[in-house]
């Protein structure tokens, strides 16, 4: 009889380690397409994406590039001031988007430019993601904002 007790044992545990195992692979396979990584216009210089990849590119909308097209459409450059990644939208810019501030989008690379699908800007006057903090930072060109501005 222990033996037995033994044996239907080791099969619960194997069974339950097998159903956390194709658990986690479903739970991972479902988030795949949730996961954009942020990317820099530097490091989509450096390392271009493949077509159709899902990311997301943060920086500063370059002054002067903002140009609007017909309908919803607008494109503009984005810039870490070290490298700078042409951006094109179809759909309405959040209110506080302008040149000069930073921005997040969401979208892929074709030919050379990025189709954004979804566009983020900041949402005070001090606030940046930290994403584009941080790019910035790598490239030397960020300061803080000074305290009580």
């Amino acid at each position: 009889m222990k033996g037995l007790k033994k044996q239907r044992r080791i099969q619960i545990i194997v069974l339950a380690f097998v159903a956390m195992g194709v658990s986690t692979a479903l739970i991972g396979y479902a988030m795949k397409d949730g996961i954009n990584f942020f990317r820099s216009p530097t490091q989509v210089f450096e390392a271009p994406p493949s077509e159709g990849e899902v990311f997301r590119i943060g920086g500063l909308v370059e002054d002067g590039s903002l140009v609007r097209g017909q309908g919803e459409t607008v494109s503009f450059r984005v810039t870490d001031t070290n490298q700078t990644v042409p951006v094109t939208f179809t759909g309405i810019l959040p209110d506080l988007f302008s040149e000069g501030q930073g921005m997040v989008g969401t979208g892929s690379m074709e030919a050379g430019v990025f189709v954004a699908t979804e566009i983020l800007a900041k949402h005070d006057e001090t606030y940046m993601p930290k994403e584009v903090i941080d790019a910035l930072k790598e490239q030397g060109v960020y300061q803080e904002a000074a305290p009580g501005s």
